[in-house]
């Protein structure tokens, strides 16, 4: 069930654990979150981040959500 303020919470998400960890899940490079939708996203609210910033970076659509992130991390 897809959530109003999804994208605001994903945009002050944080990874919790990895290599990346205590990073934004927004900032996260590319080749991390491919190599997450290879071998398989995590349960929950974590991999439904994770697998929405996959496709948000692969299919170059970074811009329509940077003002989100910008609304999200100000308050």
């Amino acid at each position: 069930m897809w959530e109003k303020d999804f994208l605001e919470k994903m945009a002050i998400a944080k990874m919790p654990y990895g290599k990346f960890k205590d990073r934004y899940i927004t900032d996260l490079p590319v080749w991390y979150l491919e190599w997450f939708s290879r071998e398989g996203f995590p349960d929950g609210r974590l991999g439904q981040y994770l697998s929405t910033m996959f496709e948000i970076k692969t299919n170059g659509l970074e811009e329509l959500i940077r003002p989100i992130i910008r609304s999200a991390r100000k308050g």
